[in-house]
């Protein structure tokens, strides 16, 4: 079965070009509410799960045993732009395991933010892992590698004891077998997995009502839940969707953009988990599903529905700021 269009970008009033994909929202039983496509293909999901990889950061007793703020709780979760605060709270937490960024093992890039990119430079500096956009991630694993008593050399590694436990932790939220499962390396080096998009649902689920845990999972996923609504910069950054959507919503989201195309979220007072996939990568589009897709599960204040509004019908400038087309959802979408 074919994917259909999603979201179609017109140019002179017409279809210029569509992006197909699949998405399911989902409710902790895993009974489906709305689902179009292929969603029991599995999918690697990159960076949207980091929040449900975070969580034995809290259950290990990491958090409390390093005293991390509600920034490096959020900081856990992110695919951050690298801006100055980012790094420096990555920093932060590193310091608070007794640990530099040398023992970092997800590679140094230059900050994804251009200004940030360019403030760095201007300074005579360079990237270290620190900037990279999952300092934050890897950093709660260092924490949780050192509150547990594991030697955190070598964490990225699928057989390290921290990494099984991050593992044991993403594999029970979504009810996947992930020794099973087909297993990639991410960009940050830690292993994916291919998970079909019913699975991450349910596991967002999970994440957002407390169902289907127990106590103390619960009790965690509520607590970076809450993290984040305080602190949504440290998810993202300037002029970053995920940040944007969490600043607007607040508690009443959390959304998490994975690499490629991939998009999850919950929306904890209606108990659901969504979770999409653009076949051909394409971000723009994500953006566009997940906004039309909260707009149909939640209801809006003033707010909201002018934010929702922008994402769901976004115009399209050239470079001397004329308008050549829009961005919109497929008619499958919009109806």
């Amino acid at each position: 079965m074919a994917n259909p269009a999603l979201v179609e970008v017109t140019r002179g009033g017409i279809v210029e070009s569509a992006h197909t994909g699949a998405f399911v929202v989902i409710d902790p039983a895993g009974r489906v509410v709305e689902a179009v496509g292929e969603i029991d293909r599995p999918v690697f999901p990159r960076s949207a799960v980091k929040a449900l990889q975070a969580l034995p950061l809290i259950e290990s007793g990491a958090a409390d045993q390093f005293g991390l703020s509600d920034q490096e709780i959020a900081l856990a979760c992110a695919s951050h732009s690298g801006e100055a605060l980012h790094a420096e709270t990555a920093a932060s937490m590193l310091g608070k395991a007794g640990r530099t960024h040398a023992c970092l093992e997800c590679g140094a890039h230059w900050p994804m933010d251009d200004r940030a990119s360019r403030a760095l430079a201007a300074t005579g500096g360079k990237p270290s892992t620190l900037h990279n956009n999952c300092s934050g991630k890897h950093s709660g694993f260092v924490c949780v590698a050192v509150a547990m008593g594991h030697d955190p050399r070598g964490y990225v590694s699928p057989d390290h004891p921290t990494m099984r436990v991050i593992t044991g932790a993403l594999g029970e939220m979504t009810g996947v077998s992930l020794a099973q499962a087909t297993r990639g390396v991410d960009g940050c080096s830690i292993p994916t997995f291919a998970i079909p998009l019913r699975n991450l649902a349910q596991g967002f689920a999970r994440f957002g009502s407390g169902e289907g845990v127990d106590s103390s999972r619960a009790k965690a996923a509520t607590r970076i839940r809450e993290a984040v609504a305080k602190a949504p910069f440290m998810v993202a950054g300037t002029d970053r969707v995920d940040t944007a959507v969490m600043n607007v919503f607040g508690q009443r989201t959390f959304v998490k953009m994975g690499a490629e195309g991939v998009y999850c979220a919950a929306l904890p007072e209606k108990g659901y988990g969504i979770a999409l996939k653009i076949d051909d990568g394409a971000t723009r589009a994500a953006e566009v599903v997940m906004a039309a897709l909260i707009a149909r599960h939640l209801s809006l204040g003033d707010a909201e529905r002018a934010f929702v509004a922008r994402s769901l019908d976004k115009v399209m400038l050239n470079w001397n700021g004329i308008e050549v087309g829009r961005m919109r959802p497929a008619a499958l979408l919009s109806a």
